[in-house]
């Protein structure tokens, strides 16, 4: 599988697609630009992000925000209050468990179902 070629099937912003798993792990890619992405956590999963293209603006609750590049991974813990944004598109892959909510408890006009994710 070739992960930037995967890339052509997201039609949409913040929707995350499942292009694999291992074991009880999601291996999910997203497309983000904009900052649609409502703060939230997960309180009983970790989540690893890695830049495949672009620049990801990462904020966590009461601590200074950063950018991620390409090829930059950080592992957000769970429980710990989070939010992305991107000004222009950038190409994200996650690993997650296959539990963990998309925006966590909080609903909004972007969280999407496993079973979005799925398709």
């Amino acid at each position: 599988m070739n992960l930037k070629s995967k890339f052509k099937n997201v039609q949409d912003y913040f929707s995350p697609k499942v292009i694999g798993e291992v074991n009880d792990v999601y291996v999910k890619i997203a497309k983000i630009k904009g900052d649609k992405i409502p703060w939230h956590n997960h309180k009983n999963e970790d989540e690893l992000f890695y830049i495949v293209e672009g620049s990801l603006l990462f904020e966590i609750e009461d601590k200074d925000s950063f950018v991620m590049n390409e090829g930059d991974i950080f592992i957000i813990k769970r429980g710990v209050n989070h939010k992305v944004s991107a000004e222009e598109e950038c190409k994200i892959m996650l690993i997650e468990n296959k539990s963990t909510a998309h925006t966590g408890e909080i609903n909004s006009d972007i969280t999407k179902t496993i079973e979005e994710q799925l398709s």
